[in-house]
């Protein structure tokens, strides 16, 4: 069954649970350790059969260098090599740093995830016992790795839901339904009737193939005391064909994933609001199925978005980026804040030239590439900023609009950045545009990640909240 919530309990009981070993045992355990020549290293796991005796079964699990990385790349290995266990108790360092549990909790959450919609749920591990005297700091890192593997389940589980089921209706009443009960968290969902009364003309004329109508998400987290106005923007297509540009088999088979910037955001913005962060924020999720119908949008149409700016349509396919310019030119014009960050699985050039695991970033700021940067290293995933620069934005020109939404020249990933800023207005050098196209899918299981969707970048962006909150 889809899985927002972590799987496994994990307790911190302290030190008075702390497995019992004999000094046979541990003489065994030195000589096992031995004989198979563990390295160490971060995630390596042997395993110790002892039938017979209790425990029935020792995992010996390396941690690398002891940093967060490290614990984490632990804690996944445990959730794999120990899913057919009921429960674990896991005896670790006394002085473990807070940081190591934060990665430790994330890595067991992340790796035990699994999104079924027909098959029984065969994964047994419930209950992660650490023996640890824990300390305030512990219990407050362990409730953040919480806050953060929820939500990543939680963006996951939007992701890999089949196109059939994910319509724009069903993901904002999803939306609707975690954020029900949470202080300070508020939500609005615009429907087509609203859309086209407001002005969000891009939306709409994506949405238009469709029978299915798109919608505009807006999550808002307003804690008392906040001095900084962080909107986060995600591209919510919950399918997409290309349009009348249509995409051959192989490219959109996959499509249903076309929404993870959307799932991204909404879902950062949750954990935020779990973890109390002094930090306002406003989630937009513009949703959209670029389908083809009799009244889909065609190519050579021209279109006013929201505020004015008008775009010619010369593909159809290069529709994530036509939502996302309405709801950055809303953000900018009526929500006022003072960090705009946008994630999008916006181009195929991105995986061209950073591959599957690694985001495009754009930015003009070097203060906020460095913060975003940094929090991305910490969290696990990986960004690499790319450049931004103004000798191609003259191929943006439109002759029947200001601009046009696609070039033949190259650099799509750039290219498509370019365009973003243009809906930036006076914030330009106040915004980062993450390019996560490739990273929010998974072909095969790697450390915390399961195969499908990931749920990329909802850790960076909490992890980044964190730090821009204090």
């Amino acid at each position: 069954m889809p899985s927002g919530e972590p799987s496994a309990a994990v307790e911190l009981l302290g030190e008075a649970t702390r497995l019992r070993l004999s000094p046979a045992d541990l003489d065994e355990c030195a000589a096992f350790l031995e004989d198979v020549e563990h390295s160490g290293s971060a995630g390596s796991v042997h395993s110790l059969p002892r039938p017979g005796r209790q425990p029935s079964r020792l995992l010996f699990v390396g941690i690398g260098d002891g940093t967060e990385a490290g614990w984490r790349a632990a804690g996944a290995a445990l959730a794999k090599s120990a899913r057919s266990e009921p429960a674990l108790i896991l005896v670790v360092p006394h002085d473990l740093p807070p940081a190591g549990l934060r990665g430790l909790a994330e890595g067991l959450w992340l790796a035990s995830y699994r999104f079924e919609l027909s098959t029984a749920d065969e994964y047994e591990l419930k209950r992660v016992t650490l023996a640890l005297e824990a300390t305030p700091e512990h219990a407050e890192a362990l409730e953040r790795a919480r806050a953060v593997a929820e939500s990543t389940r939680l963006a996951r589980d939007l992701t890999n839901m089949p196109g059939d089921r994910k319509t724009p209706a069903w993901f904002a009443k999803r939306i609707e339904k975690a954020a029900t009960g949470v202080p300070q968290l508020t939500i609005s969902v615009r429907d087509e009737a609203a859309l086209t009364e407001q002005g969000f003309n891009a939306i709409l004329a994506v949405g238009r193939g469709s029978t299915r109508g798109p919608r505009l998400v807006e999550l808002s987290w307003r804690p008392r005391g906040a001095r900084r106005h962080i909107v986060l923007v995600g591209k919510g297509i919950t399918f997409d064909t290309g349009g009348i540009c249509i995409k051959p088999l192989a490219n959109m088979k996959l499509m249903r994933k076309d929404m993870g910037g959307a799932a991204a955001v909404v879902g950062a913005t949750l954990a935020a609001a779990a973890m109390r962060l002094p930090v306002r924020i406003t989630a937009l999720a513009p949703l959209a199925e670029n389908a083809i119908g009799a009244d889909a949008m065609r190519p050579g149409d021209v279109i006013r978005h929201y505020g004015g700016i008008t775009s010619e349509v010369l593909n159809t396919d290069a529709e994530g980026r036509l939502v996302l310019g309405d709801a950055m030119a809303y953000a900018v014009r009526r929500l006022r804040p003072d960090v705009i960050v946008d994630l999008a699985t916006l181009t195929g050039a991105q995986g061209v030239a950073l591959g599957k695991r690694t985001a495009a970033m754009y930015s003009h700021s070097d203060a906020l590439a460095a913060e975003l940067s940094g929090a991305a290293e910490a969290a696990g995933e990986s960004v690499w900023r790319m450049p931004l620069s103004d000798d191609y934005a003259e191929a943006l020109d439109g002759d029947l609009a200001d601009l046009v939404n696609s070039t033949d020249i190259g650099g799509g990933s750039l290219l498509a950045a370019l365009y973003l800023r243009e809906f930036t207005g006076g914030l330009r050098d106040s915004w980062v545009h993450f390019d996560m196209s490739s990273p929010a899918w998974a072909d095969s299981a790697d450390g915390e990640l399961t195969k499908g969707a990931t749920g990329w970048g909802v850790r960076t962006l909490t992890r980044w909240l964190e730090t821009t909150a204090t």
